[in-house]
């Protein structure tokens, strides 16, 4: 349950995450361009990251 909370809180983060603006500075990205690609890789991070979890629930009960 705790992997699962984990990868969902992935996806709503945004421009309250350190993360977020050093992406913007390292890539020389304005905010629109950073929301744009940091939204995608955040979301598919966390639909691996719901898949995964998924696929554990298989082996262990």
């Amino acid at each position: 349950m705790v992997l699962a909370i984990g990868a969902g809180s992935i996806a709503a983060s945004h421009v309250n995450d350190a993360g977020f603006w050093m992406f913007k500075e390292y890539f020389d990205l304005d905010v629109k361009q950073t929301l744009k690609t940091w939204t995608v890789l955040e979301t598919i991070i966390a639909v691996v990251g719901l898949g995964m979890v998924m696929l554990m629930s298989i082996w262990i009960h």
